[in-house]
């Protein structure tokens, strides 16, 4: 496959998956695989994830569902979200389409989900610095899309009991509860995620029910990402390695909690 100069292309390191990547853009890390763990699927399921980016969580999800569909406004990391579904033999399975999912309704039917995963951006535009590189700025600051517009988005796809996951910060957890109750979409469960043992989280993982009944949350013991000298806890290595450590971990289920 002909790359320009500033692509490269990574090994996923499941199940042979590749994926091609442009430095100038935002690139994929590790929380976009924790959320591809966290939620549960099941194999006759339809996805859709929201602000896709290179497409990475798809390729994750694509073996483990019936097909996934897959929005990202930046129409650089849209073709290559595209280009890494045909590179991985995936392009019937997962459908990209370089939109704004804020205008999900004008392209995308209504309670067309069984699932909707998001790695929004984190951070609203007056915090931080925002990079220069517009595709990095968009990726990790709400200047396209803000925390309500894509739980908005997500509640307009669900088809009812469809669930909701979502990477965020822990600080803006309150706000996630918010979105979610005034979109009725119910969390069933929550996951810190921690850097080392003794530091702080710096990430949350939260899956909702839409339509769910009220209360019923179960918060997990946290994801502890490194042991002391910096290797992946057993944990991290099944994602990566799906022969190390005790084997695969996917999580699926066929009675998720309404």
């Amino acid at each position: 496959m002909k790359l320009n100069p500033f692509e490269r292309i990574d090994d996923l390191l499941t199940d042979g998956l590749k994926i091609i990547q442009n430095k100038k853009e935002f690139c994929f890390s590790l929380d976009a695989v924790l959320l591809a763990h966290f939620v549960h699927v099941r194999r006759n399921d339809s996805g859709l994830d929201l602000g896709t980016g290179t497409g990475v969580i798809p390729l994750l999800l694509a073996k483990h569902v019936r097909e996934m569909h897959a929005i990202e406004i930046n129409a650089v990391t849209a073709d290559l979200a595209r280009r890494n579904a045909e590179m991985n033999g995936l392009a019937k399975k997962i459908v990209v389409r370089q939109a704004d999912y804020r205008h999900l309704h004008e392209f995308y039917p209504a309670q067309s989900a069984d699932f909707v995963v998001a790695n929004p951006p984190y951070r609203p535009i007056a915090h931080g610095d925002v990079n220069k590189i517009d595709g990095v700025a968009m990726a990790r600051h709400e200047i396209t899309a803000s925390l309500e517009d894509v739980v908005m988005a997500a509640r307009y796809a669900l088809k009812f009991h469809g669930r909701f996951a979502m990477v965020h910060l822990p600080e803006r957890l309150a706000e996630i509860m918010v979105e979610m109750d005034k979109n009725s979409i119910i969390p069933k469960k929550l996951r810190f995620v921690q850097p080392k043992r003794e530091k702080k989280p710096n990430m949350v993982l939260i899956e909702g029910i839409a339509g769910g009944a009220k209360g019923g949350l179960k918060v997990d013991t946290p994801l502890v990402v490194h042991n002391d000298d910096g290797s992946y806890k057993d944990e991290l290595l099944r994602y990566y390695y799906p022969d190390a450590a005790g084997g695969t971990h996917w999580q699926k289920s066929d009675n998720a909690s309404n």
